[in-house]
């Protein structure tokens, strides 16, 4: 499925938008009026601290996204997750 995603997105969207690495997880975060909380998920794969947004609906969800990203990419279990 992770190929297909990739070649898909390489299809539609062209080579700007072409990415080698992809996880899927069951929901994504979201603030309590339905907001994608995009900077969070970055956040997450990039720095080793996040803060949980205040606005957030489930906490739990980026526990979720950070076990993908351990399994699927080997992604180290230093990063924190701290709320505000």
């Amino acid at each position: 499925m992770q190929e297909e995603l990739i070649a898909i997105i390489r299809r539609e969207i062209g080579a700007v938008a072409y990415f080698r690495q992809s996880g899927i997880v069951k929901r994504l975060p979201k603030t309590r009026s339905g907001k994608i909380l995009r900077k969070t998920i970055q956040r997450l794969a990039i720095e080793t601290e996040v803060l949980v947004p205040p606005t957030i609906d489930d906490p739990k969800i980026l526990d979720e996204i950070r076990e993908v990203m351990q399994e699927t990419w080997n992604w180290p279990v230093r990063h924190i997750l701290t709320s505000i």
